[in-house]
């Protein structure tokens, strides 16, 4: 009796300590993408640096994969022994230049800045994600959207001109089928300008959602630039 007993203690702890990896394996409900524009990372005060391998091409680049919490909190850093190896992705450097470049001074190669992404969000979707997932996920879901495409055929185009915030939202929508987030920044002159959009995509990293929960960005007002690169 005493046997069946201990043997009974001993399966529920198992179980408990199951329960609570799983529960630890997967600490949020979605993914924000999230694609910047370089021209407008550029046009501030404080300006850019092109990356080693030159300038990027004037389209949107990836700056994330983000878990994100239907709350509105996300976890971070979820695994700092889990550091960020290049080597590990070797087969997808040339694309993360091209797709996810790095813009900020001094001029990089875009190691650190995919380091810090992989280390502080990438980390804490290991339940769906190794790092090359991870990040061939990202670009996957990037070149799905079609995002310049969506706005220039809308009539939408990085020239400079100005456009408001529900022109943007729809061009988008029109042509990828899901409506953004629009997070804008400051030129020098102090402008509004298209600067990050946000996307949702599912727990399981596949596929484009409507949004749980909107981040807490810059708000744009409806005179909005769309500036060249």
């Amino acid at each position: 009796m005493a046997a069946a007993r201990l043997s009974l203690s001993i399966l529920l702890v198992v179980l408990a300590v199951a329960a609570g990896q799983r529960a630890a394996a997967q600490d949020y409900d979605f993914f924000y993408l999230v694609l910047q524009w370089p021209g407008s990372y550029c046009d501030t005060k404080q300006s850019c640096c092109y990356p080693k391998s030159g300038k990027p091409a004037a389209d949107f680049g990836i700056h994330g994969l983000w878990p994100n919490r239907d709350d509105g909190s996300y976890p971070q850093n979820c695994s700092p022994d889990n550091a960020f190896n290049p080597s590990k992705v070797s087969d997808l450097l040339s694309s993360l230049r091209a797709k996810w470049p790095t813009l900020a001074c001094p001029s990089g190669d875009g190691l650190k800045f995919w380091g810090h992404e992989w280390e502080k969000h990438g980390t804490c979707a290991a339940n769906v994600f190794d790092e090359h997932g991870y990040f061939q996920a990202a670009l996957r879901l990037r070149d799905q959207l079609g995002v310049l495409a969506a706005l220039t055929s809308n009539g939408v185009k990085p020239d400079g001109g100005y456009y408001t915030l529900s022109q943007i939202k729809g061009a988008i929508q029109d042509g990828t089928g899901f409506e953004p987030y629009v997070e804008c920044n400051r030129d020098e002159a102090g402008n509004s300008q298209l600067y990050q959009l946000y996307f949702c995509v599912d727990a399981a990293g596949d596929s484009f959602v409507e949004c749980p929960v909107l981040p807490s960005g810059r708000p744009c007002g409806n005179r909005i630039e769309f500036p060249a690169f």
